[in-house]
Formats: C-alpha cells, sequence, structure tokens
C-alpha cells in the first residue's frame, strides 16, 4: 500500500473476492478485526457477484454523452449469459474453440442481427458495449486477450459468494497483523535469491555439522542450508528465470507447465483530483469506445490508441480518507506499454479520455498520477497467472507438485511451491495464494509428525 497525498492507494491486491466464510483472507481479516462494518454485515457474504461486483456506474462513450443504462445492461447481460454459457464446455473433448474470446466472438456474431431489436445504431452500440466487457475480461483474468484464455478448463475457477470489499487500514494490514505473530527476524526482507541448490548434499561449518540436500544463494552472496524450501515466487519470474534459478535445473514436466501456463499485466492508474467532477453515489466510471466492435481487430497501433484498452475507474470509497481518487484499470500490451511511458505522459493521456469521455474540453486535468508497473517489476514480470490455450488445470497441479518427485527418493519434498499459480480453482486470487501457502505448510507438518 502506498499513501497518497491524502491517503491510501493500493498498488497490488485491492479487494477481497467473494468475502464469505469460505474465503480465508476474509476469514483472518474478520478475526482480526480488520474490515469495516459493511464487509461484516451477513446479507454481503450471500451476495452472488459472480466475481463481477455490482457496484452504483455509469458509462461513459467517446462521444462524450453518458450512454442509455438499459442498453449497456442489455449487451452486459447478453456477454455475462455467454460466459456463464463457458462452463458446459468443461471436461469436453472437443469444444467448439480453443479460446473463450473466440468463443465469445463466435457467438456475438450468430446473435447480432437479432441484437437491439435489429435497429442499426443500437446495435452499433451493443457492440461497442461488448467489446468494453471484454476488456473488463482481461483485466479480470490477467491477460492481453480472451483469445489466449483456453475456454475449456475456463470453468474450473471457482467464484464465491460475497460482495467484494477493501480492507480500510490497507492490504498490508493483514500481512502486517501475520507478521507480528512471528518471532523477531524470522523475515528477511530485501534479499533476493540468485539459485536454489538442490539434490545436493550441503555441509554445515562446525564440528556436529550436518549435511542439507538444500543450499539457497542469494544476490548479495549470502547462503542458507535448508531441508526444504516453499518457492512462491510470481509465475512471471519463473517463465523468465526457472532454467539458472534452479541447480538443477526442474524436471522437464514443470518447466513445460510453467511454460505453458499464462500469466499477464494488469494494472492501476490512480488519479488524484482538486474536486470530483462525478456524483457522490458513483462508485464506477465506464469507458466505452462507441466505434468498437468485438468483430473486428483492434488498432496494432499501441503507441497512439494504448489508452483505449482502459476499462475505466474506480472511485475510491470513502474520499475522506483518499481524497478524490479515481483508479483506472487497464490489461494486457497495452498495459505494458503505459509502463514504458513517464507520468507526464499518462497523466496527459488520461486527461484525454476524461475530457473526450465526459464531453467537458476543459475539465481540470488531475493534479497527480501514481501507477502500478507489474510488468517492469524484475521479480513479478506481471500480476497473475492464467490458464492459456495449450494448457489446462493438470498444469498447475504439476506447477504445484513438490521434487524431488520419485516418492522413494530418500530425501522427499526439497523444493515445494506455493503461490496463486499453484491454487487449481482459485488461481489469480489472494485467497488462492493463502490457501496454497497453508496447503505447503500442512504438508511439512504431516513429515514432521510421521
Amino acid at each position: 500500500s502506498f499513501p497518497a497525498a491524502s491517503g491510501l492507494a493500493e498498488m497490488g491486491a485491492h479487494w477481497i473476492h467473494g468475502p464469505s466464510p469460505g474465503n480465508p483472507v476474509f476469514c483472518l481479516a474478520s478475526r482480526y478485526g480488520l474490515l469495516g462494518p459493511e464487509a461484516a454485515r451477513e446479507e454481503n457474504q450471500q451476495v452472488e457477484a459472480g466475481g463481477h461486483p455490482p457496484m452504483p456506474s455509469v458509462t461513459y462513450g467517446s462521444s462524450g454523452k453518458v450512454l442509455s443504462p438499459k442498453a449497456v445492461r442489455e449487451a452486459r447481460d447478453l456477454f455475462y449469459a455467454l460466459l456463464a454459457s463457458t462452463r458446459a464446455f468443461q471436461g469436453s473433448k472437443e469444444p467448439p474453440w480453443p479460446s473463450v474470446g473466440q468463443y465469445v466472438r463466435a457467438e456475438i456474431a450468430r446473435t447480432v442481427l437479432t441484437m437491439a431489436g435489429g435497429q442499426e445504431d443500437a446495435r452499433r452500440l451493443q457492440l461497442a458495449v461488448l467489446a468494453a466487457c471484454l476488456k473488463l475480461e482481461c483485466c479480470i483474468s490477467g491477460t492481453h486477450s480472451m483469445d489466449l484464455v483456453a475456454l475449456e478448463p475456463f470453468g474450473e475457477y471457482v467464484s464465491l459468494p460475497g460482495l467484494d470489499c477493501t480492507f480500510p487500514g490497507g492490504y498490508s494490514s493483514l500481512a502486517e497483523r501475520l507478521l507480528s505473530d512471528l518471532p523477531e527476524g524470522t523475515v528477511l526482507l530485501n534479499k533476493a535469491v540468485r539459485t536454489i541448490r538442490w539434490q545436493g548434499s550441503f555441509r554445515e561449518e562446525g564440528d556436529d555439522a550436518r549435511v542439507f540436500p538444500v543450499r539457497v544463494e542469494c544476490e548479495d552472496g549470502d547462503v542458507f542450508l535448508a531441508d526444504h524450501v516453499i518457492v512462491t515466487v510470481p509465475l512471471g519470474f519463473l517463465k523468465e528465470h526457472h532454467q539458472e534459478f534452479f541447480q538443477p535445473p526442474l524436471p522437464e514436466r514443470k518447466a513445460q507447465a510453467i511454460r505453458h501456463l499464462g500469466f499477464g499485466t494488469n494494472n492501476k492508474i490512480f488519479l488524484e483530483f482538486e474536486q470530483p467532477f462525478w456524483e457522490p453515489q458513483q462508485q464506477l466510471l465506464e469507458v466505452v469506445w462507441e466505434d468498437e466492435s468485438p468483430l473486428e481487430e483492434p488498432s496494432a497501433d499501441l503507441e497512439a490508441n494504448w489508452f483505449k484498452k482502459l476499462i475505466g475507474f474506480v472511485v475510491l470509497q470513502p474520499p475522506e480518507q483518499h481524497g478524490h481518487v479515481l483508479c483506472g484499470f487497464i490489461a494486457g500490451k497495452e498495459s505494458e506499454h503505459m509502463e514504458t511511458l513517464s507520468d507526464a505522459e499518462v497523466l496527459g493521456a488520461m486527461t484525454r479520455v476524461l475530457r473526450t469521455v465526459t464531453g467537458n474540453p476543459s475539465l481540470p486535468a488531475p493534479r497527480s498520477v501514481l501507477r502500478s508497473r507489474w510488468h517492469s517489476a524484475p521479480y513479478t514480470r506481471g500480476s497473475y497467472s492464467y490458464v492459456a490455450v495449450g494448457s489446462s488445470g493438470d498444469d498447475i497441479d504439476v506447477l504445484a507438485q513438490p521434487l524431488p518427485e520419485d516418492p522413494r527418493d530418500p530425501r522427499p519434498l526439497q523444493l515445494l511451491f506455493a503461490g496463486e499459480a499453484t491454487h487449481r480453482t482459485f488461481y489469480s486470487t489472494t485467497h488462492g495464494a493463502l490457501l496454497s501457502g497453508w496447503r505447503e505448510a500442512e504438508r511439512l507438518n504431516q513429515l514432521f509428525q510421521a
């Protein structure tokens, strides 16, 4: 969490997705008293949002007008019905298309003539809203395009019930609370690891020296010997470095899972304003480019059009805590291009977008901009995982399997793997990450109790 001028901005995880009894992040946060009174309400825990928070929203079109809520709702209902229908292909030997994107577009093409009562203008608008829905789905899946997301396993992902909520004291309040229970000095920060050597015989210094199978070498030259290492680094880092990071390299099956699973970028752009131009009750400002259609190829010119991938802005609540701050979301190659621009360029582009969609050419520019850069970050190289075309949920399980693989090995469980990309049904979430860590801790507990 980063303290903005007046409050706090989450650079990483934002919401507890599905805050209900089945969500361990929610349960811990409740137990530690880290949530607001709203989040704890029973009825909020029963809302079935399907991973898409129903916020009071206003949808702006690129013509500078607010779009008809009815037209937006109709298009969105069609989109979510199509997304829900993807579940039917789970376990199917021959899905009709390789990817979610191709399937959804084919279905839109099939129904396009009957859309909006056949009126051309209304139909164009609905297609533009559908294009915006696909961009939002890219943010949720952390991918450049839904054409990269495999159709058959898409339904394995599980959304928990509950109305998504945030931490009043920032997501880091949970990590700090968990850390406070550990003995001083247990956790070393800013201690990057260069190499994990496993299947070795590393002798420690001293008289009653033991031999360890694992040696962790840090970039600063420090060395740790261990019986077990739990690896929780992001899949984006593993994709780039697994060959030299592990010595000997990982078995081919594991390396293949790392290569095949998807890992993309979803970034945030925070804009702080002197005064809000939006209504107090608005929580989401969506942006639709009215000339776009999911049935046409988007422009490949990142330089000129990157900002069109932006899905809109969430209003940070409450303004007393955050100031007047909008948080924009943008995924994929456009998001990665945004990381290469200066603050001034990003602020300028966002100002132009807001002036365009509000139809107010003299809308004051934001007074500051702050953004995440998850793709440039050397230890993440993106945001979170998805099941890509060419991979399946089995790859997630393969990634999660401890090494060495051979149960007859005298020293099993040298390398254990956790993190969101190792949870088959909750990948891409903080609760998936937390559960995967507990899973590996339990694996070691079982070993020590044996």
